[in-house]
């Protein structure tokens, strides 16, 4: 399963189209927050894929749930934005509530800035601002999981 992952559009949904075109093989879309109504936009990009989203700090009146997990081939995968776990700070308290829930992946957002790391058993990836270009995707296989920190040039 081959998962796309976006967060911190911030109302532009240009990069997120791009990425969508160039990447029509992803079994499903993940959002982490602040811009939720961005993917409103994308429709005809989005097509029947799955989409998996929570809420960011900046979602205000947001109906999406703060945190959601996704399990695939025996994977357990940790969606969440990152703020009410203090991820400006560290990454630390995110970690051990992935762990805590037996998390093979833990996604967040919120720093903007592109992080893709393996530590103790626990991949741990922030796909960046794709406000700016940045995304990620994750392959989930029996064999493992592989995380694919990506750009969109303009």
């Amino acid at each position: 399963m081959r998962l796309i992952i976006f967060s911190d559009s911030h109302g532009t949904a240009y990069y997120m189209r791009e990425a969508l075109m160039m990447h029509p093989e992803a079994d499903r879309i993940v959002f982490l927050g602040d811009g939720e109504r961005d993917l409103d936009l994308l429709s005809c990009e989005i097509g029947d894929r799955p989409v998996t989203a929570v809420k960011g700090n900046c979602d205000f009146a947001s109906q999406l749930p703060e945190n959601e997990i996704i399990t695939a081939l025996g994977k357990t995968v940790l969606c969440t934005h990152g703020y009410l776990e203090g991820v400006k700070y560290s990454d630390s308290m995110l970690a051990e509530k992935a762990r805590g829930m037996n998390a093979d992946l833990a996604l967040y957002g919120h720093t903007h800035m592109q992080t893709s790391r393996y530590e103790d058993g626990l991949y741990i990836l922030n796909p960046g601002s794709v406000a700016e270009g940045y995304y990620a995707m994750a392959d989930i296989t029996p064999q493992g999981i592989m995380t694919i920190p990506c750009r969109v040039e303009r």
